[in-house]
C-alpha cells in the first residue's frame, strides 16, 4: 500500500466490508478494499478484507464507519427504546 492510507474498516465477511465502502463513497470519501482471504484456507486461516482511505479522510471515515455500526439491524428487539 502506498504512503498516505490507513486502515480504517476490517471484516471476516468481505461483503460486509464492500457495503461499507459503498457508503463511504456515498458521502464521496474514495476507499479501497483490500481482501486478504484465501478460499484455499479460509477454513483454518480466514483473512479479512480491509479498507483503506487517504489519510485526510480518516476522522470523517472512522465517524461514518462508527455511526453505521450502531445504526438499528432491523430486528425490533434491537431498537433503542
Amino acid at each position: 500500500m502506498e504512503k498516505g492510507w490507513v486502515k480504517i474498516f476490517s471484516s471476516d465477511r468481505p461483503f460486509e466490508a464492500e457495503i461499507v465502502k459503498g457508503m463511504l463513497a456515498d458521502n464521496g470519501i474514495t476507499a479501497v478494499l483490500i481482501n486478504r482471504q484465501s478460499s484455499s484456507y479460509n477454513i483454518t486461516l480466514p483473512g479479512q478484507a480491509e479498507l483503506y482511505v487517504h489519510e485526510k479522510d480518516e476522522q470523517t471515515a472512522k465517524d461514518l464507519v462508527h455511526n453505521h455500526n450502531n445504526l438499528p439491524t432491523g430486528d425490533p428487539n434491537e431498537l433503542p427504546e
